[in-house]
């Protein structure tokens, strides 16, 4: 049996599908910082993309009760010989339905870089299941997920994430450390969820004023709201709020954009001109949930079968 630390080796296996962004880890050592974060002794784990195992292989070790989620039936085929303990649910991680976790559980991958944002993104809303959460994504990605004011890499993804949860590095991947090695460099990213600072069903508009104000990067934020409100409407707005006219997007954080929503919220009661910050589609989508009637928006709607691969984790106990 193997302990903490020693190292587990990937076979040969499948081949790696560049159309799936299979990039696999060739050393478990590399995931002590992940490991070290989450802490998972006892705890059960989701692990996106377990791929070859080596990061399975470190959880399972540190006292996890892992479950997987895996796209590759080949690669999943492989890990069910290697890993006994690991149970797998074979599906696209899109097909996740975070509302349905067993709590706790904590999170775990090494994410494909073409859809590493929007499964983050889809679960930091669920502190309730999800307490703690680790990936590995590209350098790129992992510093605007850690992003403050100021910083070069600061964006709407930054504010999206203070939102929901404290993150931080936690170290750096380099291209070597991959097979296939990718055309750039990888970072560990810890994320600490907590509740939003705005009840649920506001969340969609406040996350929507803060994606206008950084529609137009670089733009002073006067311009960026204006492009959805109007001039008048967007000066009125940070007049009200006590922000100068040349002010960017990049230098405020999340209080000053929750400053702007409520005082937004209060502008669309006296002044119908301004424009409501979520897109026909989904202001329609949401009407017809709170009057009990299914709907679908565009691009949205994903089946129930996330629902059902749910159903098939493992609970409380097991």
């Amino acid at each position: 049996m193997r302990g903490p630390g020693d190292t587990f080796l990937p076979v040969r296996g499948p081949y790696l599908k560049k159309a799936l962004g299979q990039h696999h880890l060739i050393d478990g050592a590399l995931c002590r910082p992940l490991i070290h974060f989450l802490e998972p002794a006892g705890q059960r784990v989701l692990e996106i993309g377990p791929g070859g195992g080596v990061l399975t292989a470190e959880l399972l070790a540190a006292g996890a009760r892992v479950f997987g989620w895996e796209l590759d039936l080949e690669w999943a085929a492989v890990l069910h010989r290697r890993l006994p303990d690991l149970r797998l649910v074979v599906q696209d991680a899109l097909e996740i339905d975070w509302s349905r976790l067993p709590a706790p559980t904590l999170a775990a991958g090494n994410l494909p870089y073409n859809v590493a944002t929007v499964i983050i993104e889809r679960m930091l809303p669920h502190h309730g299941r999800v307490p703690k959460a680790a990936f590995l994504v590209q350098k790129e990605v992992a510093d605007r997920l850690v992003a403050r004011p100021g910083d070069e890499a600061y964006g709407s993804l930054s504010l999206l994430v203070a939102a929901y949860a404290r993150a931080r590095l936690l170290g750096r991947v380099r291209r070597g450390s991959f097979n296939p090695p990718p055309k750039v460099e990888g970072g560990f990213v810890g994320f600490e969820l907590q509740p939003p600072p705005l009840p649920p069903e506001q969340m969609p508009e406040l996350i929507a004023v803060i994606r206008l104000a950084f529609n137009q990067r670089r733009k002073t934020l006067r311009n960026a709201l204006a492009a959805g409100w109007g001039r008048e409407k967007a000066e009125a707005v940070l007049s009200a709020v006590g922000l100068p006219e040349k002010v960017r997007g990049e230098e405020l954080g999340m209080a000053e954009f929750l400053g702007i929503y409520r005082v937004m919220l209060d502008f669309m009661r006296t002044c119908p001109g301004i424009v409501h910050p979520l897109p026909e589609p989904e202001r329609s989508a949401r009407a017809k949930r709170r009057s009990g009637r299914k709907a679908h928006v565009p691009g949205r709607d994903q089946g129930d079968q996330g629902s059902r691969a749910a159903d098939d984790l493992p609970g409380e106990g097991e």
